[in-house]
């Protein structure tokens, strides 16, 4: 874990007795100590949970340079702390220089909690960010929410995070699963008929779960398919060679794989050399850049949807990718888009909040709208945490297209409008998030 350097008191997390705080050293005017709340000294420290080892590592290596850039542009400017937050100086948060610690979960939600427990106990995290598994976000969330410190999820699709799992100092700028299923389910259908048979392997924790439960329910309410069997699979799995060769001979029409990072490389790799392909259209709800990598020419033709894409042309997107680039000389993935993100939303919240006072930054957050991240009109709703966005769907390029940071078209970007669901409806219906205090 890096040293971060800052100054502070340790034990004040979770402190929720009637201790007055003054202004808290960043404007926030006599509001009662709360979690790491009031900061004391000049910096605020960050504190940054995230894979760098285990199936989605690579995932969270991009998560960390784009955490790292967030930090640099909100001490220094650049980016979109320049362009398009109007709520950022580019001289820190409310008079505070920003710092970080870092922390590898191994994706694993033991090992997450705990360090979500050190980043805000021994380093005085302000806010936690961070992800890849949902289980691991999740937990993480659970333990934020106790000590009263914000957590900005990273990438996290399950609808538990923001359904039955919820809580009030939770968000997601993410879609989940029902997104997924709801943006994904008219494009198969229009592109491989109605009334086909599918068959899904999932990764036996909530999120395959998620997107499990989330693709039965559009399939068989859109284009009237019916599944043969779903079967669930070890989180980290390395060959998938019996469960491919159920899939192969039940005769389905489709296979879904519901796998991420590594685990999705691997099983989409191992699919079409067992020569699945041949047999069966293979999709894969979820992936994103380093995944395809991966793959390599196995993610031809696959359909999938991904968190955002440097090759969305928008002002946003192109500025982002370009600052990255310039930064690391490679192209960004949807996980880094997302880590950038939140990290200047928080950022950005404190500021209209004038304090870093938890209750008061999250009722900035709550119900507010925004066009400055690449994905057009979104909304952070108030009921669930959950950002209300678009959903962009893509197919593998074919093997003699694919080149170095090429792998995927984006066939459309459905609409927030089109996937959008009530706050008595789907995941949100069963969140309950709690107390502000």
């Amino acid at each position: 874990m890096k040293a971060a350097g800052v100054a502070g008191i340790a034990g004040l997390a979770g402190c929720t007795d009637s201790l007055t705080s003054g202004d808290g050293g960043d404007g926030g005017g006599g509001n009662e100590a709360l979690g790491n709340y009031p900061i004391e000294g000049d910096t605020a420290t960050f504190g940054f949970n995230i894979p760098l080892s285990g199936p989605y590592g690579s995932e969270g290596q991009d998560e960390l340079r784009a955490y790292e850039l967030a930090v640099k542009h909100l001490n220094n400017g650049g980016g979109w702390v320049d362009s398009q937050f109007d709520d950022l100086s580019g001289d820190g948060v409310v008079g505070k220089t920003i710092d970080y610690s870092e922390a590898d979960t191994e994706t694993d939600k033991g090992k997450a909690r705990e360090n979500a427990r050190q980043l805000i106990e021994r380093d005085n995290a302000i806010m936690v960010s961070g992800g890849s598994s949902s289980s691991v976000a999740i937990n993480v969330q659970d333990e934020c929410q106790k000590q009263k410190v914000l957590f900005m999820a990273c990438l996290t699709h399950s609808n538990d995070t923001t359904g039955k799992d919820c809580v009030r100092y939770g968000f997601r700028e993410m879609f989940n699963a029902y997104h997924t299923a709801k943006a994904l389910a008219p494009v198969l259908g229009e592109e491989y008929g109605e009334d086909l048979e599918f068959y899904q392997l999932y990764a036996d924790y909530t999120w395959g779960k998620s997107v499990e439960e989330s693709m039965r329910q559009f399939l068989s309410e859109g284009p009237g398919w019916s599944e043969v069997n779903s079967v669930a699979t070890p989180l980290g799995t390395s060959d998938y060679s019996s469960y491919l060769s159920d899939a192969q001979s039940s005769g389905a029409d489709v296979l879904l794989l519901n796998h991420y990072g590594l685990d999705g490389a691997k099983s989409v790799r191992q699919a079409v050399d067992a020569g699945v392909d041949e047999e069966m259209d293979i999709v894969v709800p979820l992936y994103n850049r380093p995944m395809a990598e991966a793959a390599g020419d196995a993610i031809s033709g696959v359909f999938g949807t991904v968190a955002w894409d440097s090759a969305i042309d928008n002002t946003p997107s192109n500025e982002f990718t370009s600052a990255f680039q310039e930064e690391y000389d490679r192209i960004p993935s949807g996980p880094a888009q997302l880590a950038y993100a939140q990290t200047l939303q928080y950022a950005a919240a404190v500021e209209r909040a004038g304090s870093f006072y938890p209750p008061d930054v999250i009722k900035e957050l709550e119900d507010y709208s925004y066009s400055n991240i690449g994905m057009g009109e979104e909304t952070m709703r108030k009921c669930d945490h959950q950002a209300q966005r678009a959903v962009p769907v893509v197919r593998g390029l074919p093997a003699d297209q694919i080149e170095t940071g090429n792998y995927f078209e984006i066939v459309n970007t459905t609409e927030a409008s089109q996937v959008t669901y009530g706050c008595d409806t789907g995941p949100a219906a069963q969140c309950e998030l709690g107390p502000y205090e």
